[in-house]
């Protein structure tokens, strides 16, 4: 029994230590991932020391043969500590893979790799083949026609557009699900009879790509597709000879997507009528018309899904009547307005999808009888009036009836719907209170939203409500001043956003408990008072992407450690006195933004920043900072939006922040940097949008280098001590230069009434600029000390709305072709010592609306124009030798046209009319000789003719200019009010 124990047990320790995997295999699979570029380590377990490569992460054996027989690299999105990680290879696909000659699964989706292999028809195994969302270039190769056991195959969703033909397709007879998309077939003509071939093909997915015409009459009468159950072909471009015969490809169509597919027809071409009658769901989307009026004996119709642009909702409901009105359950539709006909003549209806359709009139009554309606979407529409009692609606899981313009206070048969989970009625005109009553049997509810609403919520601080919510939004409604107390129970809030509420309260412990799953804080603009609540760090660490928005409150004292594990943060607009916990925190690389501007933060700013890798924006401003810019900025790499302005920094700009290469915004201004300006802004900062660095001790030349930013659209270095000249390469601007070439700035997930803004200086007042801030154009360098003439290529600069060059040293004529910049709207040379006369193009600049030209040296003529005569003489004050409207001051050789004078009698006190009939000769003989005097002259002398009609020519122009500098003198004045 010993001796049998013992062998036993040695059997089962080489049964532990024997190694299943195939060498040749296992060297195979070695070999292709050297080729890999794998930076998230994701083949780590695949190595050299360990033998058994069944054993390997992302790879299956077949239990007896020990052949690898799948390989799975999909590339798979999570989160790491708040951040996103898509751990993705690239590479290339070694040629070392056709050694796995039993593979019958590969999976490369998801990746980078930049072109198929025609190794890949040597798999002859293959059943599953997925090389979808890979930056793929090149053709398909034709060798996929090797595969003749492959049932799946989805190259879909391809970054760059591919070339190839469908040939190959009816030699896999086995292929039951073909995806493609973004793929060019305009060079294969038979592609139509090559899908036509596929013998067991039963879903095919062509999506994004492009097919040429077709030659109907080359089409095989033999059809070996009726297999196929699934025909998306959405987003292509097919000729309208072909659809008929894609769409009779097959008798048993169960699904059918024919959206943006370049359909045409108003109404639908004759052959829809002609679709399989079979059909479950239908989706498409056209120019026009009606439904074909087969369609209503389509028994087996459950989903319907139409976007048109000009059907009314009842025309296109008009011809959908009998079996298919009886069996459809889901209807979603896009049309051109209309109000919501009787829609009982759909039974089975379950869910209904008409949003942003323009639909007016009330809440139709029709609608309140559904018993069986699951889903009601009614949202961004033009409805009006109060909700009806929606009691009889028992079913409904979601109603969305947000932005219309429904009124009244709300139905308390609201809180009868127990099978409730959405609801929202935001951004409408709701007023009155809402109770417990409201949500009395709503058990089920995990959305609320009763945003934008004049509603109050008077509810008891003793209610416990019987739902577990996972967003609240109730902007702007009236909940104050008290935090609601019965929000305490909730444990699965991911979402709350209780914005402009008139909270007046402190943030209570217990609202910790709420933050286990949060993903979303919004408590801005509020007067919540106190310290901020250090909740556990546990509380938000590990989850993706959570904004934290407490900004425009009267929060003060420290900011707590928690927060920096946010991916956004918002503490703008309070009373915070410190930061010191931004070094004090351990793991800071979840955060992207932080907005801790408007506070009363004093010090030094802490040399930590290297611990926030992941940032992407930063504002500091108006705060009481100073001491240093922090070197560890430098570290910042991602970093594109950096704003310290309004503080008082010392010292120069550190030269870290040339690492900073993917900075789009940076602002600096109203501190007290000193130096020189950079030389490595010009040359490493390639990517800026705004600079801005005003109201500095900058001093030294502007460096030429500076016209490398080549997407500078916002240019701000006024008020410093730069001397020199004004490079004249700055033609290199070219977001202000060419029309068609412009960079916004970056976007990214940003709370509500949060957009990016700049506070710039316009027309001499510092104005907040929000979302129009993408649409200015400006360049300041006032207030400076720099010389020389303005360059000429300033005229290049055709897309500037405000350039500012006031208060400087410049001399020389003002550019005559400036006035290309059409659309100034502001322009300020002011306080030079410009000369010459200004130049006549600038009557072309119809949208200037502040024009500051004074004290200057500027002589001659103003220019006579609508435009430059409706500003007040202030505009030009300060240049003595300038003459014309508006100055008072007359050019020379001028003359008045005003004539004439008071007449003074020549008869004599009490003086008689001697003889009345010579008086009356007289003046007959005297009006004959003025007449022929004048106008005989007119007709007989040409010279006298041309200019005499010259001079009335010159007199309409006169009028003309008086009457409309006048009416923009008046219009100017009364905007004032």
């Amino acid at each position: 029994m010993l001796v049998l124990i013992l062998v036993l047990s040695d059997e089962g320790k080489a049964a532990k230590t024997q190694v299943r995997c195939i060498e040749s295999e296992r060297q195979a699979l070695l070999r292709f991932k050297q080729g890999l570029e794998d930076l998230d380590d994701v083949l780590s377990s695949w190595t050299n020391s360990d033998e058994d490569c069944c054993s390997w992460r992302r790879i299956r054996c077949d239990n007896q043969t020990n052949h690898v027989i799948m390989l799975d690299l999909r590339a798979k999105f999570f989160y790491d500590s708040g951040v996103p990680r898509w751990p993705r290879l690239s590479g290339e696909i070694n040629f070392a893979l056709v050694e796995l000659k039993h593979l019958e699964y590969l999976d490369l989706s998801f990746n980078d790799f930049q072109s198929i292999p025609k190794f890949i028809g040597s798999f002859r195994r293959l059943i599953y083949l997925n090389l979808s969302r890979n930056p793929f270039h090149g053709a398909l190769p034709s060798q996929l026609q090797n595969l003749s056991k492959l049932q799946v195959l989805d190259i879909s969703s391809v970054y760059y557009q591919m070339t190839g033909s469908l040939e190959w397709l009816s030699y896999l007879p086995s292929l039951r699900i073909l995806k493609l998309s973004n793929i060019n077939f305009t060079k294969d003509v038979d592609w139509l009879q090559s899908i036509k071939m596929a013998p067991s093909l039963t879903s095919l997915e062509l999506w994004s790509c492009q097919f040429p015409e077709v030659d109907t009459w080359s089409l095989s009468p033999i059809n070996s597709s009726n297999s196929l159950k699934t025909l998306d072909v959405h987003e292509n471009m097919i000729h309208p000879k072909a659809l008929p015969w894609l769409l009779n490809v097959s008798t048993n169509l169960v699904r059918l997507s024919l959206s943006d597919s370049n359909i045409g027809g108003r109404p639908l071409p004759s052959y829809f009528e002609n679709l399989s009658p079979s059909l479950e769901y239908i989706e498409l989307s056209w120019t026009g018309g009606g439904i074909p009026k087969s369609w209503r004996d389509f028994c087996d119709l459950k989903t319907l899904r139409l976007f048109t642009n000009d059907a009314p909702l009842h025309d296109l409901l008009g011809s959908l009547t009998g079996c298919a009105a009886d069996s459809l359950e889901i209807l979603d539709l896009k049309c051109s307005g209309g109000v919501i006909p009787d829609m009982k003549i759909f039974p089975s209806l379950k869910e209904l999808y008409l949003p942003d359709n323009q639909l007016e009139g009330p809440f139709p009554n029709s609608l309140c009888q559904f018993s069986k309606l699951l889903v009601l979407n009614l949202e961004n529409n033009l409805l009006a009036g109060p909700l009806p009692d929606l009691s009889q609606m028992s079913s409904l899981s979601e109603l969305r009836l947000a932005n219309n313009m429904l009124n009244n206070t709300l139905t308390e048969s609201l809180g009868k719907l127990s099978n409730l989970k959405v609801l929202d009625l935001s951004l409408n005109a709701f007023t009155g209170v809402v109770s417990e009553v409201h949500f009395q049997k709503l058990s089920k509810l995990e959305e609320l939203s009763l945003s934008f609403n004049s509603i109050t919520l008077n509810i008891s601080s003793n209610w416990l409500p019987y739902f577990q919510l996972a967003t609240i939004q109730l902007s702007s409604c009236k909940l104050g001043p008290s935090f609601p107390r019965w929000l305490q129970n909730q444990r699965n809030l991911t979402l709350i956003n209780l914005s402009n509420c008139s909270i007046a309260d402190a943030i209570p412990n217990w609202f910790s408990n709420l933050t286990f799953k949060l993903q979303y804080l919004d408590l801005s603009t509020n007067h919540i008072h106190g310290t901020l609540p250090d909740f556990p760090l546990c509380s938000i660490r590990g989850f993706p992407g959570v904004i934290i928005n407490l900004s425009s409150n009267k929060i003060r004292g420290v900011i707590p450690r928690f927060v920096f594990n946010a991916t956004f943060l918002y503490l703008s607009n309070n009373t915070f006195s410190s930061g010191t916990s931004l070094c004090a925190t351990l793991d800071v690389a979840a955060t992207w933004g932080l907005d801790l501007s408007n506070n009363l933060l004093f010090g030094s700013l802490p040399d930590c920043w290297w611990k926030f890798q992941n940032l992407i924006e930063l504002n500091l401003e108006n705060n009481k900072l100073f001491g240093a810019i922090p070197r560890s900025l430098g570290s910042l790499e991602r970093l594109q939006i950096l704003r310290l302005s309004r503080n008082n920094f010392t010292g120069p700009l550190p030269s870290s922040l040339k690492n900073c290469t993917s900075l789009e915004y940076l602002d600096v201004g109203e501190n007290n940097l000193n130096g020189k300006i950079p030389t490595w802004i010009g040359e490493r900062l390639t990517f800026l949008v705004v600079l801005r660095i005003k109201s500095n001790k900058f001093y030294g030349t502007l460096p030429s280098n500076m016209c490398h930013l080549r997407w500078i659209r916002i240019l701000d270095i006024s008020l410093n001590h730069l001397s020199g000249l004004i490079p004249s390469c700055i033609y290199n601007f070219s977001s202000i230069t060419n029309p068609n070439v412009s960079m916004g700035f970056t976007t990214y997930p940003r709370p509500q009434g949060l957009d990016l803004y700049a506070m710039l200086t316009w027309k001499g007042v510092d104005r907040q600029f929000g979302l129009n801030i993408q649409l200015l154009k400006m360049i300041d360098l006032s207030s400076n000390r720099l010389t020389g003439e303005i360059p000429k290529e300033m005229e290049y600069l055709v897309e500037l709305v405000q350039l500012n060059l006031s208060r400087n040293n410049l001399s020389g004529a003002i550019p005559q072709k400036i006035g290309r910049l059409t659309k100034l709207d502001s322009l300020d040379l002011s306080h030079n010592q410009l000369s010459g006369r200004i130049p006549a193009s600038m009557a072309n600049m119809s949208f200037l609306d502040n024009l500051v030209l004074s004290y200057n040296n500027l002589s001659g003529r103003i220019p006579t124009g609508t435009q430059l005569q409706s500003f007040n003489a202030s505009s030009y004050a300060g240049n003595p030798e300038l003459c014309g409207e508006p100055l008072t001051t007359v050019c020379p050789g001028d003359e008045s046209l005003d004539s004439g004078g008071d007449g003074e009698s020549n008869a004599e006190d009490g003086g008689e009319w001697c003889d009345m009939s010579w008086f009356r000769m007289g003046i007959g003989v005297g009006f004959a000789v003025g007449f022929f005097g004048v106008c005989g002259n007119l007709l007989l002398i040409t010279s006298w003719r041309l200019a005499y009609f010259q001079f009335l020519n010159n007199l309409g122009d006169w009028l003309y200019v008086r009457f409309v500098v006048n009416w923009a003198k008046l219009k100017r004045m009364f905007s004032i009010f």
